[in-house]
């Protein structure tokens, strides 16, 4: 029965302890966020306050905040939603991937899992709509070149009969 309680970290049994620094499970969330289909990225104050300050962190840590117990941990996560997903189930993806990676990484409990939505992101439609223009500027390049090209021969054989006429 007992095989089923969650492993206890500060065990006096065993032979020392494991701690995590916060920077650890803050790459754990990072990591998770970034997974989640929708994320466009993840931004906070944290990340305007790191840059301020020069101590610019990894994109990874930006807006992650992250307070870690003897058992547990909670978690503040700000992200950036790309435009046109539903930024509801965003936030429950972001949420259960960062509990699952952090638990299952760690063994640590999470408690809660706050996720503040900062902005939305038109970087993918825009990206979208560049392509597009410029697969329509490439083929009508193509096309003026094809029709050059078709209409010079024809032209340099006029030319050629015309002296022979």
């Amino acid at each position: 029965m007992s095989e089923n309680l969650p492993v206890n970290v500060d065990d006096t049994s065993a032979k020392g302890t494991i701690t995590y620094a916060n920077e650890v499970i803050a790459t754990i969330v990072g990591v998770a966020t970034s997974e989640v289909d929708g994320v466009a990225g993840m931004s906070g104050p944290s990340a305007i306050s790191g840059i301020l300050s020069g101590k610019a962190k990894s994109a990874l840590l930006r807006g992650v905040k992250v307070e870690v117990g003897a058992e547990e941990v909670t978690v503040d996560v700000s992200i950036v939603v790309d435009y046109g997903m539903p930024i509801q189930v965003v936030g429950q993806n972001v949420q259960e991937n960062i509990r699952k990676s952090v638990e299952s990484m760690t063994g640590l409990h999470v408690i809660s899992v706050d996720v503040h939505v900062m902005g939305v992101s038109f970087e993918k439609e825009n990206k979208e709509l560049q392509q597009s223009q410029e697969m329509a500027r490439l083929q009508a390049q193509v096309e003026a070149k094809v029709a050059e090209e078709t209409a010079a021969p024809g032209e340099g054989a006029q030319e050629d009969e015309s002296p022979k006429a």
